[in-house]
């Protein structure tokens, strides 16, 4: 499915609470997690804070790149399982949702490296995620959001995937 440029607005409003950049540390974060979220990251910016806080996300999405720029993957973990997929910049594939969907069946931590582009990847997380599950992703130059998946979350991602084309 790609993201047609003409709904590319509709994409850029936060999924969830937007906690900004000044605000984002672990206390803040903590408050919107219990002992038993399932952490789930978008981002290798994301994914690396949360893994310095030591909130071990159980399911870290990561593309190698920072705001286009490449880098290398957080690896400080060396107990995760490792999975890949492709995806395409403005795209989600049917083989990142299998892979998703089949990260959610496995023991965490897991690291799902993407080969092309991982933002848009929120959208089945949110759709497919546990019930327990809170995500997190980078909002560009802006903050980090915090997205606690709930029905709604999992309509919202759903109407915001049917868009595309």
């Amino acid at each position: 499915m790609k993201l047609p440029d003409s709904i590319r607005d509709k994409f850029k409003s936060p999924l969830g609470l937007l906690l900004p950049e000044s605000r984002a540390d672990k206390k803040n974060i903590e408050k919107f997690l219990s002992e038993k979220s399932y952490i789930i990251t978008v981002g290798d910016r994301t994914t690396e804070k949360m893994i310095d806080f030591g909130l071990i996300p159980s399911l870290q999405i990561v593309d190698g790149h920072e705001k286009r720029e490449k880098r290398e993957p957080p690896s400080k973990l060396m107990r995760t399982t490792k999975l890949t997929t492709s995806n395409p910049a403005a795209e989600i594939t049917q083989k990142s949702i299998d892979v998703i969907k089949q990260a959610f069946t496995m023991q965490p931590p897991i690291q799902l490296i993407v080969d092309g582009e991982e933002d848009l990847l929120i959208l089945p997380v949110c759709i497919y995620a546990p019930e327990n599950a809170v995500a997190l992703y980078g909002q560009p130059n802006e903050g980090l959001v915090i997205v606690k998946i709930t029905p709604e979350i999992r309509n919202k991602a759903q109407r915001l995937v049917d868009l595309m084309e």
